[in-house]
């Protein structure tokens, strides 16, 4: 699926936008965009919309502002990924995006931290 000139724009806005969280960068996959921060993917973008990463400690944000999930159809089933879609108000702010965004990086760093394998120390 080709990605848009419209499409390639609004995810290099929204990667200028939460450029205030650290050096945000986005990666084409899925007909969209991943939005990664050291290589940790807090966000996505689908059909122009931009989607960030929740886990149980902040996904009561998100639905109080009853913010739509990223869904998709897998063998006729609607499969959800953990990404909720962010406030309309973050995308015309920077302080208001730095807010929603590293609530999206915070959800990816617990979900990396519950993934890693502990490390076996050396012995010297």
């Amino acid at each position: 699926m080709a990605i848009s000139q419209e499409e390639k724009e609004f995810a290099e806005y929204i990667v200028d936008l939460a450029q205030s969280i650290g050096p945000v960068y986005s990666k084409r996959m899925f007909g969209g965009f991943g939005i990664f921060l050291e290589g940790l993917m807090f966000g996505l973008i689908a059909e122009n919309v931009f989607y960030i990463k929740v886990d149980e400690e902040s996904r009561g944000d998100f639905e109080e502002l009853g913010l739509q999930p990223f869904t998709y159809e897998k063998q006729g089933k609607k499969m959800n990924l953990g990404y909720l879609q962010a406030p309309e108000e973050a995308m015309e702010s920077i302080e208001i995006m730095s807010e929603w965004a590293n609530k999206g990086f915070g959800a990816a760093l617990r979900a990396a931290a519950k993934k890693k394998p502990k490390k076996k120390k050396k012995s010297s």
